[in-house]
């Protein structure tokens, strides 16, 4: 059976929207997405063969703490008490990963992609997640980069370095090569609420976000579109709305 590869990615962009309702929309386009790969491996005929779609899907959270599958419940420094006052919600999910903050003026990117599009190489795909942020960085004059066994983007990031910053992480979730969930990279972020987990189970490493970096707010839309165009680049997406 052939592969029928399309590199057309849908943008999606949903603004500021609940994380469970996001999570729900993401699993229904993943779960066709596998479907018809699944349908299309009992085809005999490569005629009758469905191209599989890929989708780039942008938004901001309200405030939410996501663990993934292999972190640590320890890692979240709040009870049920501690989250209403900071009027945050929690919950356990299916990507890969430790302990992490979303919220307002964080840009949440999730693609959903099927890599037989592309490549098959999962390792290839994030390290190609984390070269748009940093192309994205670098147009703002930041300078970050990666950290040997880290997954995600840092600031200060050469060996040697003081005081390494994060300022996006990610986690991805896999199957037959579609991929879910993604990458959160802080624009404008209100950086204190970091302060109630550790972050990705890393105790002694910081947060940061653009804003701080930079000693000002910044434009979210023009980030994202930055950053959107990044990563079209460095994966050879043909975008579509």
């Amino acid at each position: 059976m052939s592969i029928l590869q399309n590199k057309r990615v849908e943008v999606i962009d949903l603004g500021e929207k609940d994380y469970q309702q996001v999570w729900d929309y993401q699993e229904s386009i993943f779960k066709e997405t596998v479907d018809r790969k699944i349908a299309n491996r009992k085809l005999a005929d490569d005629s009758t063969i469905m191209s599989t779609d890929n989708y780039l899907i942008f938004c901001e959270h309200p405030h939410v703490y996501t663990l993934g599958k292999s972190g640590s419940i320890e890692n979240l420094l709040l009870d049920e008490a501690g989250l209403e006052r900071n009027h945050a919600q929690f919950y356990k999910i299916n990507r890969g990963g430790d302990i992490t903050y979303h919220g307002p003026g964080q840009i949440v990117a999730y693609p959903i992609l099927d890599l037989e599009n592309f490549f098959t190489d999962i390792h290839k795909y994030l390290r190609l997640l984390e070269e748009a942020v940093i192309l994205t960085m670098a147009d703002y004059g930041i300078s970050a980069g990666r950290i040997s066994g880290l997954t995600g983007v840092w600031v200060d990031f050469e060996e040697g370095a003081k005081d390494p910053r994060k300022i996006c992480a990610m986690g991805v979730k896999s199957s037959r090569w579609v991929t879910m969930h993604g990458l959160a990279l802080n624009v404008n972020t209100d950086l204190s609420y970091f302060g109630h987990i550790v972050p990705c189970g890393i105790d002694d490493k910081a947060v940061t976000s653009m804003e701080k970096e930079l000693g000002h707010e910044v434009d979210f839309e023009e980030v994202k579109a930055k950053l959107t165009q990044h990563l079209a680049t460095v994966f050879e997406m043909e975008l579509t709305t």
